[in-house]
């Protein structure tokens, strides 16, 4: 497997992507080193001389004003680290581990933060051999970046903290023996161009967008079945009615929509039946998903300049032999990123919410065409998808507290120095649940679609959807009475979540 190189300044969400789940190796690019140790002879250097820099030859936040001696140096990279390291609750998943590491050593590579190459290089050594740290996902807000979760990241670069391992959770310094490290001594100002930056907040956030990205897919595919069940009219589709309002998305999601309803039995069924117009649910697909497809697409761009950003502070500038500036600034606070992720869980509360609604179409018999109640075969008897809606509307309505900004609220911290604050972690973690919840309405509103279809043949739907109804029976078969369908549900959200109905 060809190793990716990484550089600090071309990362993408594609190779993160590989990194993360296909443990695709990762490595220092020479010319990155060759930036990486130019900065760091700047820093030697001024460690040499023995002059003022923040977090160099200096304490941290509101101890900025203390000065640390040289040979003090080493102690305070130790305590740093000890010291930040404060995080509660459940610990990130491996996989959002992996891409906090990732995204650390990518950041270090433009060679703006001062430290050696060695530190990037060992960051890329635990990914290749799977060592990821115990990060509790609690305890950040975001401000000189996520500076509990990385300090936790950072514990296990020193063989302190704990790490996962092949499936086990063991002491750091077990871990990298195992794998063949050794813990690194940090030099000067290594600690804090590890622990300042948004990592954490933006490696949670990018599996949400990707894992969002292929919900949107899926959602064009489902919200189809279920307005062509519905006798739903393919009309309000018609190209000229989106050239009018040129959104990206809302164009892209119309031409998506006029391809997967072509050629249906069930559309040509009901061409003279006389409605004009459908709901807003169905007949506003194009607009709705379309807006969540330009979310998506901000987010994308966001977070792509972020993993190629340098983000932690003091940055170092090199002119040449050794010399540089040594500038304190704020490029660690998480303000872009949180309003990212805030829009993001405000995109995908609305796509869970519009197909909440298509669930209730297919399930009332007032409002569903002709449809057995609740989707119900021997109706009375058996309830069939009474319930299933029911669960939407909670899993809905719980969004809908979820998707309250993080990044609104600010809290002062470290003696009133760290005054405002982004929230960013919070945004992320918030938007982590709404993502899950959006996964398991779209998994209801397919076994709904897939039950609907099944009561219009021997009409057939299109070849498109039929092979997405074939997908969904392949793990959820037809509801011939009650069954507990938790399981069902269970088994197409997965079947969507890796892409299964998307494809």
């Amino acid at each position: 497997m060809a190793t990716i190189q990484i550089t600090g300044d071309n990362l993408t969400l594609d190779a993160l992507e590989q990194i993360v789940y296909q443990r695709t190796p990762v490595g220092l690019a020479q010319d990155a080193r060759q930036k990486v140790n130019s900065a760091r002879a700047v820093v030697d250097k001024l460690v040499r001389e023995n002059r003022l820099a923040y977090a160099i030859t200096t304490g941290v936040g509101k101890l900025s004003d203390v000065r640390i001696d040289p040979a003090q140096n080493r102690q305070l990279q130790i305590n740093l680290v000890r010291s930040h390291a404060v995080g509660v609750g459940e610990p990130l998943s491996e996989e959002e581990t992996r891409a906090m590491m990732l995204l650390r050593a990518n950041s270090l590579a433009k060679g703006y933060s001062g430290v050696r190459a060695q530190v990037i290089e060992r960051l890329c050594e635990m990914l290749n051999h799977g060592v990821h740290p115990v990060v509790p996902s609690q305890g950040s807000v975001g401000a000189s970046g996520d500076l509990a979760p990385l300090a936790h990241l950072a514990l296990t670069l020193i063989g302190e903290g704990e790490a996962f391992f092949k499936g086990k959770r063991m002491n750091s310094a077990d871990a990298l023996e195992q794998a063949g490290l050794t813990p690194l001594v940090l030099e000067a100002k290594e600690t804090i161009s590890l622990i300042n930056g948004t990592q954490g907040m933006l490696a949670v956030g990018t599996l949400a967008l990707l894992t969002a990205e292929t919900l949107a897919n899926s959602a064009d595919l489902i919200s189809a079945m279920s307005l062509d069940a519905l006798k739903g009219t393919d009309v309000a589709f018609d190209e000229r009615i989106h050239l009018a309002r040129p959104h990206a998305g809302q164009v892209h999601v119309a031409a998506k929509l006029r391809a997967l309803l072509a050629g249906s039995q069930i559309r040509e069924s009901h061409m003279e039946c006389g409605r004009v117009q459908d709901a807003y649910s169905l007949r506003c697909i194009p607009q709705v998903h379309g807006a969540v497809r330009d979310t998506l697409e901000f987010c994308r761009k966001t977070f792509t300049t972020e993993m190629n950003s340098a983000v932690d502070n003091p940055l170092v500038f090199v002119k040449d032999d050794a010399e540089g500036d040594i500038i304190s600034g704020g490029n660690f606070h998480g303000e872009p990123l949180a309003f990212a992720l805030d829009y993001l869980a405000i995109a995908l509360s609305a796509l869970a919410g519009i197909s909440e609604r298509r669930i209730e179409r297919l399930v009332n018999p007032a409002l569903s065409e002709g449809l057995p109640p609740f989707l119900a075969p021997d109706a009375g008897l058996n309830s069939g998808f009474m319930m299933p809606q029911v669960t939407a509307a909670a899993l809905v309505s719980e969004n809908k507290v979820l998707a309250h900004p993080a990044s609104v609220d600010s809290i002062t911290t470290s003696g009133n120095k760290e005054d405002y604050v982004s929230m960013g972690m919070t945004a992320a973690i918030k938007l982590k649940k709404v993502v899950a919840n959006t996964t398991n309405v779209l998994a209801i509103e397919a076994c709904a679609a897939a039950q609907a279809i099944d009561f219009l043949a021997p009409l057939k739907t299109s070849r498109p959807l039929q092979e997405v109804h074939a997908a969904i029976r392949k793990v959820s078969p037809k509801v011939e009475h009650d069954r507990v369908m938790a399981g069902d549900f269970a088994k197409v959200a997965e079947l969507i979540r890796s892409g299964g109905v998307a494809r």
